[in-house]
């Protein structure tokens, strides 16, 4: 299945980054948080990508047009550095479309601008550039087609640093409790889409609010809660969060890491001294 990944927004709660790079090129570890949600999916067999670029989509285009395989695998090198051999590859086989759907454009309109990409795709997958999780990808996939549903997406535990609040009509407060304990839940993205949810969109739409209404009305939208990990990078705190993860060997969100090296045997790019090589 294709995967829509919406790259267009502004980052504004992350304005350490924002000036300079669009959210998506934030980096966690070696690799920008765009490149492990391309690696997630990829790692379940889905490496056909649909990037919905807006603010800043020449530093995207630019980082992949000039895509550096040494700085995440092994390799060798020899002849005085003419010679490079990669024991693995990232994106080999990855085919990657950029397409610019506005600056200040909603993620529905981002989705709509790319309808003509996805002719032909029955269902396709979906996500937000900057949410990373452990999902077993295939469980929600399989999910979504025994409910029937036009969408679904993943819902998650909200952070735990908020808190909820009952109260009565009059303002009396009846309890508060950090909010991860509370029976509340909320969109963690991962969506699942049937083409038909265009015949439910329209311009100007933003895809959660007046076309997932208009899906509850029918009874076609489903949620698959999890509650295993998931984190987002919104503030520079929850980047620190998994910058600390990466850094102690705990990036829960990278599945592929207990996954066989792929070493495809592919001539290298035009112009490119990389060769790949068996290992050993």
């Amino acid at each position: 299945m294709k995967v829509v990944l919406f790259c267009g927004g502004l980052g504004m709660r992350l304005r350490e980054y924002s000036e300079s790079i669009p959210k998506p090129m934030v980096p966690i570890g070696y690799r920008p948080i765009l490149w492990h949600v391309m690696k997630y999916y990829a790692h379940y067999g889905h490496n056909e990508f649909i990037l919905c670029l807006g603010s800043k989509s020449d530093v995207i285009k630019d980082y992949f047009l000039n895509y550096n395989e040494c700085v995440s695998n092994d390799f060798t090198l020899s002849s005085g550095g003419s010679q490079i051999n990669l024991f693995s590859s990232d994106i080999h086989d990855w085919k990657i479309t950029f397409v610019d759907t506005g600056t200040t454009a909603t993620v529905g309109q981002r989705l709509r601008a790319v309808r003509r990409l996805l002719e032909g795709e029955e269902v396709f997958l979906a996500n937000y550039a900057d949410g990373l999780s452990n999902l077993p990808l295939p469980s929600l996939v399989d999910y979504f087609h025994q409910s029937q549903a036009t969408a679904a997406f993943v819902c998650v535990k909200p952070p735990q640093s908020w808190h909820a609040v009952d109260m009565d009509g009059e303002g009396r407060v009846q309890s508060v409790q950090a909010i991860n304990e509370a029976d509340v839940w909320m969109n963690g993205g991962y969506f699942v889409l049937r083409r038909e949810i265009f015949d439910y969109m329209e311009e100007g739409d933003e895809l959660v609010c007046e076309p997932f209404q208009r899906l509850i009305a029918l009874g076609k939208l489903c949620a698959y809660r999890y509650d295993g990990f998931w984190g987002c990078m919104d503030t520079f705190k929850e980047k620190q969060r998994l910058d600390d993860m990466y850094a102690a060997g705990e990036a829960h969100w990278e599945v592929w890491r207990n996954a066989p090296p792929v070493v495809p045997a592919l001539s290298p790019a035009a112009g490119r001294r990389f060769k790949l090589a068996q290992p050993g």
